[in-house]
């Protein structure tokens, strides 16, 4: 029996291997391989689909929220506001810039930003705010730039999961001051490798991103502070150029599988399916499921653990994201937060389990999914 994979990139690089070969292939004819026009090709493209006037290529979407914070000149002495039940990128570069990450608990529906307790975490040292739109799921954006304006902060939106999602009929990128992607394989938009990208229509901010990436310079060989190298490469920008003609379309598939998840999903008894979110449109760059309540004894994550190792051995791979929180990782001891400081965060992580999600899977393959995952439902097995 063969297994499901979390995700399969093979499948979709067959589908555009003619396109993406013939890409590379002017790319590597050129001898043009660091910025370049293909790279700006791309930034014009993505920025017009985001709905952006710029788009500044990195090397990678950590690389776009360094530099958005850099470009904003927030450091020693400041607080970002962010999420503790995130890939670490999003806290490690504000650390990174010498401000310090300030946590907020979680939506248990949504996954993202409670913004019931955002304001509450505002103090005169806060000047920004980084909403992650998780797993492809936006942000109510419309509550948070409210927000936002009337204490006067910044808004860099972590957009890694989300490109093409949408709120209230704008793309997510295009809504805060900035937006930061990463182009990483497993994305939606994934490269062949590393990749990123700052998003903004502010071409001040624009142009500050584009000498920070080289160098902290806008003249060759003349440098105004220092700065870092952090460029896409013209190969990767090729195929991110060829994949960007798909995004729709494989997006649109991903939805379709997430409705047709969420069907099998709703008579089964211990499991809380992911919902769409009333004026946003996700792009389920993952399908996170809750098992929840979680059985009489339970301690932690052993019955999630449980359940995922079962099914495993019945072919079905799935992933948890994420098992500990950002603010009980070692690293962010010295914040003080300790266990029980974000209870939703810290339940959540106990509770979540994606189930395989990428454009080529079958309904053939969701039924053994959700056959598996019944089958696997029972605190006793």
């Amino acid at each position: 029996m063969s297994v499901i994979p979390p995700l399969d990139l093979t499948q979709q690089f067959q589908t555009i291997s003619a396109e993406v070969n013939e890409a590379v292939l002017a790319v590597l004819a050129s001898g043009q391989y660091i910025n370049g026009p293909r790279v700006q090709q791309f930034e014009q493209a993505f920025a017009a689909y985001i709905g952006t006037s710029e788009a500044i290529a990195c090397n990678s979407g950590t690389d776009a929220l360094y530099l958005a914070l850099r470009a904003y000149d927030i450091g020693a002495g400041d607080e970002v506001i962010t999420t503790p039940f995130t890939f670490i990128a999003s806290a490690e570069t504000i650390s990174q810039s010498q401000a310090t990450p300030v946590f907020v608990d979680i939506d248990p529906a949504t996954f993202n930003l409670d913004l019931a307790q955002v304001e509450a975490a505002i103090t005169p040292r806060t000047r920004a705010i980084i909403p992650v739109h998780l797993f492809g799921q936006p942000v109510d954006m419309t509550r948070l730039m409210a927000i936002a304006q009337a204490h006067n902060l910044i808004v860099i939106e972590d957009s890694a999961q989300a490109a093409g999602a949408e709120w209230n009929g704008q793309r997510v990128g295009s809504i805060g001051q900035v937006g930061c992607f990463s182009f990483f394989p497993t994305k939606n938009l994934g490269a062949c490798g590393d990749g990123g990208a700052v998003t903004t229509s502010d071409p001040a901010i624009a142009a500050r991103i584009r000498a920070l990436r080289e160098h902290g310079s806008r003249t060759r060989y003349y440098h105004d502070e220092i700065g870092l190298t952090s460029r896409l490469d013209a190969v990767q920008a090729a195929i991110l150029q060829v994949k960007l003609r798909y995004l729709e379309t494989w997006n649109e598939q991903r939805r379709a599988i997430a409705a047709r998840y969420t069907e099998l999903l709703r008579p089964i008894p211990g499991v809380i399916p992911p919902l769409p979110i009333p004026g946003g449109k996700s792009v389920w760059h993952q399908y996170t499921i809750r098992l929840s309540p979680l059985p009489a004894g339970t301690v932690g994550g052993e019955y999630r653990d449980r359940v995922r190792q079962s099914m495993q051995q019945q072919g079905v791979s799935s992933m948890i994201y994420y098992p500990l929180p950002l603010h009980l990782q070692k690293v962010y001891e010295p914040l003080g937060y300790g266990p029980g400081s974000f209870p939703i965060t810290e339940q959540l992580c106990h509770e979540v389990l994606s189930l395989p999600m990428f454009p080529e899977l079958t309904p053939e393959q969701q039924e053994r999914v959700v056959y598996a995952l019944k089958d696997s439902l029972n605190p006793q097995g």
